[in-house]
């Protein structure tokens, strides 16, 4: 309805969680090809800290409102799950794609959808699209018991790994990445991963490794490899500096690293719908447990900014209007 206003959290100059205001502003119209949803719930990851801060990629143009993933109410009743790349879904309201609007089956909670969009979708391709992981090979996750972690361990059970040896940071986090299916758990410190890792995999190199911190554990990671193994990286929240990775090393034993980036994945043909329909399926037979953490209200953003960059929070984060 014209002239209508909406609650929504907008950021008019860069920076940490303080920049993160709560204002009313028009509602969103949508144009050809879009449909306005009412919020149920909306995604905070990793990488909103820096569309904030504006050191992610695109930078996003001042005044913005963030959030790329929501799960809304169509017009017509329907639950749908949907990416908002171009932002917006920090608010009551949010403009999606009509083609991106997946529905959310009876029995997937909204914080469980979220969860499998960014956090799922990338955890699958990591495996199945850039490692290609085959029935009985080695699986090392980093970060195992954060919200890509978690599901990759699962996955790489579903995938039929031999061994998945997970690497977080406490103990209490290393249980929990036992208790989803992970052989062994090991401590994330640089110093001594790599005599960790192999330990933990019966001595033996390993097949594949999912990379999300940077610096000096990628490099480490690199060093596990067995023959064609390949490391994929897709994050660097250590925010070390970016390591040099020597051609002729990976030559020698024929090890790969390969990059992934959700974003531009999307846009393959059953890279979309089809992974999350099967992700659906296997959240509601309890094959995959996504990991849900604590809701905030749109008044609590900043809150939620602060306990997402203390490391405080363990699972999918959301936002409830």
């Amino acid at each position: 309805m014209e002239g209508e206003r909406v609650r929504a959290v907008r950021v008019d100059r860069f920076g940490g969680p303080e920049v993160l205001e709560l204002v009313e502003t028009a509602a969103p119209v949508a144009a050809d090809g879009q449909v306005v949803v009412d919020v149920l719930a909306a995604g905070v990851n990793f990488a909103d800290t820096g569309r904030i801060a504006g050191t992610y990629r695109p930078t996003p143009e001042l005044p913005f409102v963030p959030g790329t993933e929501v799960v809304g109410r169509t017009a017509d009743g329907r639950r749908v799950l949907a990416p908002t790349f171009a932002g917006g879904g920090f608010a009551e309201r949010a403009v999606i794609s009509a083609a991106d609007a997946v529905t959310v089956p009876e029995g997937v909670g909204d914080a469980a959808a979220l969860a499998l969009l960014v956090q799922g979708l990338t955890a699958w391709h990591a495996l199945a699209s850039c490692a290609r992981i085959r029935p009985g090979e080695s699986v090392v996750v980093n970060a195992a018991a954060g919200g890509v972690g978690s599901l990759a361990v699962q996955l790489a059970r579903h995938f039929g790994a031999g061994r998945v040896v997970a690497v977080a940071s406490t103990p209490e986090r290393r249980a929990y990445a036992r208790s989803i299916g992970a052989d062994a758990a090991v401590p994330g410190d640089a110093d001594g991963y790599a005599e960790r890792v192999l330990a933990a995999n019966d001595g033996h190199p390993v097949d594949v490794v999912l990379e999300s911190v940077g610096g000096r554990v990628f490099t480490a990671g690199l060093d596990v490899l067995a023959p064609f193994g390949r490391l994929v990286t897709f994050g660097n929240a250590s925010r070390e500096g970016r390591p040099l990775v020597d051609p002729g090393a990976l030559a020698e034993r024929n090890t790969a690293v390969l990059g992934f980036w959700l974003r531009p994945a999307l846009a393959v043909p059953g890279a979309y719908a089809e992974p999350l329909a099967a992700m659906f399926r296997l959240v509601a037979d309890g094959v995959l447990t996504p990991r849900t953490d604590a809701a905030y209200g749109l008044g609590d953003v900043r809150r939620a900014f602060g306990d997402l960059l203390a490391r405080t929070t363990t699972g999918k984060v959301t936002l409830r209007p």
